[in-house]
């Protein structure tokens, strides 16, 4: 990768997946350039991983021997929190350690387009002439979970592009966005003062995800019952009480002044070197790469059934159950096996 990085691109390609890629893409050349730091062809991989390309299997067979390398941080927490005010203290903070960053930002998507509603991200605009930095908004186009289904893929085009860590912000729409822990190294659930957080966490599950536990904007009343609602939540049991398991710190922040920044990349730092140590940054990205196999094994059997849909055979075994001479899980059982 040159000297130059990387630039900012923001907003997300609103054409439905599969209507894009179909003209010639010179993938090998496409991969060249982004691992030498072409902003565009960064862009271009993205968009063939969002639209579902034709190349898209050329695509990821292009970019596997380039992957691995990057450290790959989530954001989640709920509407309000600050969830794009701390990506963007977070890169400024890693800009300033000469880190290469990447930020895919996941938002809602139109009604109308299917792009991303917030794709302008206005807070982060300011690193737009950073060469080091490159953002993208993601259309989650109802995914749920949190994030786009392209995610995964694009955090592959980032790492083999040459970041060094790799900033996923969820959509935050709830307290039911798990996902990013089963792609993220290292997950940050910003929590804030006076919305109830520290309560709902204890219920929500989101404990369990938490590598860091960040109360943002802590200059406003309320931060000390929140720390104190999320100890007392911790106290309750769960995967980061056994032996040897991280214990997710609390870091206090006020990101619209880079308070308490600093401090968050400390734990994340701690953090990573405990997932060395235990051997637990081994088994998390086997277990991602799992589930990514398994999503995609699952995409091309739905495919599959959609096309067995209205056939003949389908018909045919309906029939039969219709007539008592089989029954639904005999039938299904059938065509799986002509599948």
């Amino acid at each position: 990768m040159t000297s130059d990085g990387l630039a900012v691109r923001t907003g997300a390609p609103a054409t439905p997946p599969g209507r894009r890629g179909r003209r010639h893409v010179d993938v090998p050349d496409l991969v060249t350039r982004a691992r030498d730091g072409e902003p565009r062809a960064v862009a271009r991989l993205i968009s063939l991983v969002e639209d579902a390309s034709p190349v898209l299997r050329e695509v990821a067979a292009a970019l596997a021997p380039h992957t691995g390398h990057a450290q790959v941080l989530g954001l989640t927490g709920s509407p309000g929190v600050g969830k794009s005010t701390t990506t963007t203290a977070l890169v400024r903070a890693l800009r300033r350690g000469g880190r290469r960053v990447g930020v895919l930002a996941v938002d809602p998507s139109s009604p109308f387009s299917g792009g991303a509603l917030l794709g302008d991200r206005v807070r982060m605009q300011e690193h737009a002439g950073d060469r080091g930095v490159y953002i993208r908004s993601m259309a989650s186009r109802g995914h749920l979970g949190g994030l786009a289904w392209a995610t995964p893929q694009a955090v592959r085009v980032l790492d083999a592009a040459g970041c060094d860590v790799v900033l996923v912000e969820t959509v935050g729409v709830g307290q039911s966005e798990l996902e990013i822990a089963s792609l993220a190294d290292t997950t940050l659930v910003l929590v804030a003062p006076g919305m109830g957080d520290g309560i709902q966490a204890a219920k929500a599950g989101i404990l369990e995800v938490a590598d860091v536990l960040v109360v943002n904007k802590a200059d406003r009343d309320g931060a000390d019952q929140t720390v104190r609602d999320l100890r007392y939540a911790q106290s309750l049991g769960g995967r980061h009480t056994g032996p040897g398991a991280w214990r997710p710190p609390i870091c206090r922040t006020v990101a619209a002044r880079e308070e308490g920044v600093d401090r968050v990349l400390e734990q994340v730092e701690a953090h990573r070197r405990w997932l060395e140590a235990s051997g637990e940054e081994a088994r998390r990205r086997a277990e991602r790469a799992a589930r990514e196999i398994e999503a995609i094994a699952l995409a091309g059997l739905r495919e599959r059934m959609g096309e067995v849909r209205g056939s003949a055979a389908l018909a045919a075994l309906a029939d039969a159950v219709v007539a008592g001479e089989t029954d639904p899980y005999r039938a299904a059982d059938r065509l799986l096996g002509q599948l």
